[in-house]
């Protein structure tokens, strides 16, 4: 991908969400002086950034949205309803338009249609609109040439010709037109003239207002030009302009330093693997010291010592490596509002859509995996639970719907908690769909409480829909949450009120460079348990283990926990030791504990995804490797206990 268009779609979708949600603060405050200037600042600037690609439309589109803003700045267009909303469809077709433009290069064949509708909505036209084009034979291009005759005779290869004429209000803009013309690369020529073709006298100048025309020649590429007056990139124009001769050579089109080193997500990668080995190989240190302890305690020590030094080191690296990871969840989220505004006009309902937290960084992993099961409960959440007016005013609530999503720091993972003012679930109407489809039997169904009825919507093939329709109704879209958030390591769960809404509560590692991991025993093998899947570890003596049924259970905390063992899960028939050490994991929200037979080391290494044959096996979630060089499987406590 062009470096340029790279860096063009990083920052553009920034500018996108912030403008979004400045657009959303307007829709609740909309005479806030300070978040005008800041929507206004982002759509100006993100006009100038959109400039230089071939997103004509996007420009449009964004111009008018920007007069818009500035009416409301000044106080001669009070921004209502109908204007904030025109502004939002604005935003929200820039926003499809830099997808389409980093699918295939440039923006769909409709957009010039899609680009008059939103102007005409937004500024109450007849949507007429007619495409302007450069003129090739500008007047102000044959007064340059004349009083450029000397860099034109030095040239070497072809010059870009432009003309800038700044707003004149543009200090009160932010612009400073002087700078942003000398920052132009491969300058060779540039000139200050008056606007009205004269220098207003002393006593007419207005130190506020420019008068000034910037006129330039520069030896750089066309697009590289362009980038430079990317943010007034309706106030330039430009022209080529062939040499007069072919002596001397151009100006260096590299002015300035990179400040900033992109590197590819892959590179990194490829180094935390190598990461992973060197934990392994520090791993094997600890092995090779209790081997030495048996020979020479001194060179025992000494290699401790050494292996001290070097997990020291790996720790370092491992918070350099993972820093470097950490992306903010900003832009993974920015489509979020977009989804809801679709969804809900789709199905004629109103929402309002608030998202906080979403400035939190993340590894890239857990960035990239979270949106998937975060879009299937925006559109459960809207779909099923949002009711439409009139149901909401027969409840006694507002006309609009209200679905938010917050993000926050939980210990050493994140905390992602999606809500709405919906009519929230019903687990008795869930118990008996659950029967109605075959998910469960009527006795099984009787023994569920109300929090494990809630959890049946993660089954595969339920839904209490009773028509399929493009939004849901197949009953796959929970399944794909919870595995999805599963595959993350991380947990969900819910909490709801009939009639009064629901909220989904969603806890995933922040990091997932590397995995720490307990060893477990269970008879002569080793396994290995991700330490996020684990609530706590006990040791019990077997008479506190309880019959009930054909199982057992303990009492933990003050509540009936029951116990399985690891061993059978397995298909092992070790006989338990004397006394029972439990495991306690969650499984659908609730406690279980899973007896093993000893617990043994924590290791942070990499796990490794499970391949091949391994990925047949049930249970399995992947595979380490030990400091001895053998392997340890790593168990899906989730999958285990469902």
């Amino acid at each position: 991908m062009d470096e340029l268009l790279a860096q063009f779609l990083i920052e553009g979708r920034d500018l996108v969400a912030q403008a979004s949600a400045d657009l959303a603060d307007l829709a609740h405050n909309p005479g806030a002086r300070p978040v005008i200037d800041s929507a206004f600042r982002a759509i100006h600037t993100l006009k100038g950034s959109v400039g230089i690609f071939p997103m004509g439309p996007a420009e449009r589109v964004l111009h008018a949205a920007e007069d818009v803003l500035e009416q409301a700045r000044k106080g001669t267009l009070p921004l209502d309803e109908d204007a904030v909303f025109g502004l939002v469809t604005c935003v929200d077709l820039v926003d499809r338009w830099i997808d389409e433009l980093e699918q295939s290069g440039t923006v769909g064949p409709e957009a010039d249609r899609a680009a008059a509708m939103a102007i005409a909505a937004l500024l109450g036209t007849d949507g007429e609109f007619t495409e302007t084009t450069t003129n090739g034979a500008a007047t102000w291009l044959d007064a340059l040439v004349d009083r450029s005759a000397e860099p034109l005779l030095e040239a070497s290869s072809r010059l870009v010709a432009f003309h800038y004429a700044p707003h004149a209000d543009c200090f009160f803009r932010g612009d400073d037109p002087l700078a942003i013309a000398a920052a132009v690369p491969g300058l060779v020529s540039l000139q200050i003239l008056p606007r009205d073709g004269a220098w207003p006298g002393l006593d007419g100048i207005e130190p506020f207002i420019c008068v000034s025309i910037l006129e330039g020649l520069s030896a750089a590429p066309l697009d590289e030009v362009r980038a430079a007056f990317r943010l007034v990139s309706d106030q330039v124009q430009f022209e080529l302009v062939e040499p007069h001769a072919h002596v001397g050579e151009a100006g260096n089109p590299n002015a300035g330093a990179a400040t900033v080193l992109r590197v590819d997500v892959g590179r990194i990668d490829a180094l935390a693997d190598g990461l992973g080995e060197l934990v392994v190989s520090a791993n094997a240190l600890a092995s090779l010291a209790e081997d030495a302890a048996r020979m020479d305690g001194a060179l025992a020590s000494r290699i401790r010592a050494a292996q001290a030094r070097i997990e020291g080191q790996i720790a370092n690296l491992h918070r350099s490596i993972g820093q470097v990871r950490l992306v903010p969840l900003a832009p993974t989220l920015r489509r979020l509002p977009r989804m809801v505004r679709e969804i809900a006009e789709s199905l004629d309902k109103r929402v309002v859509f608030a998202m906080t937290g979403d400035a939190i960084e993340v590894d890239k992993q857990i960035a990239d995996g979270v949106f998937e099961p975060l879009l299937h409960l925006v559109r459960n959440a809207i779909d099923h639970g949002i009711e439409d007016s009139d149901g909401r005013r027969a409840a006694a609530k507002s006309a609009e719907g209200k679905v938010s999503l917050g993000v926050q720091r939980d210990g050493n993972g994140i905390l992602l908690t999606l809500s709405d003012d919906g009519a929230g679930l019903d687990p008795s109407r869930l118990r008996e769909v659950a029967i109605a489809r075959g998910v469960l039997t009527l006795d099984a169904a009787a023994q569920l409480d109300d929090r494990a009825a809630l959890r049946l919507i993660f089954a595969a093939g339920f839904s209490t829909a009773t028509e399929i329709t493009p939004i849901s109704g197949r009953g796959i879209g929970m399944h794909a949450v919870e595995t999805a958030v599963e595959k993350l390591r991380g947990s969900i769960e819910i909490e709801s009120t009939s009639g009064v809404g629901t909220h989904f509560r969603l806890r995933l590692p922040a990091t997932s460079l590397t995995t720490r991991l307990l060893v477990v025993a269970v008879g002569e093998h080793r396994y290995g348990v991700a330490l996020d899947q684990i609530v706590e570890t006990v040791r019990v003596a077997n008479d506190a283990l309880i019959p009930v049924g054909e199982g057992l259970a303990c009492i933990l905390r003050g509540k009936t926990v029951p116990v399985l063992s690891l061993a059978k899960l397995l298909g092992d028939d070790q006989q338990p030791g004397p006394n029972a050490k439990l495991l306690v994991t969650r499984s659908g929200g609730d406690r279980v504990a899973l007896r093993v037979d000893g617990f043994a080391d924590r290791i942070d290494t990499i796990v490794r995804p499970p391949s091949g044959l391994l990925a047949t096996i049930p249970m399995v979630s992947g595979s380490a490797l030990l400091g001895d060089g053998s392997v340890l499987l790593v168990l899906d406590l989730p999958e285990l206990t469902a």
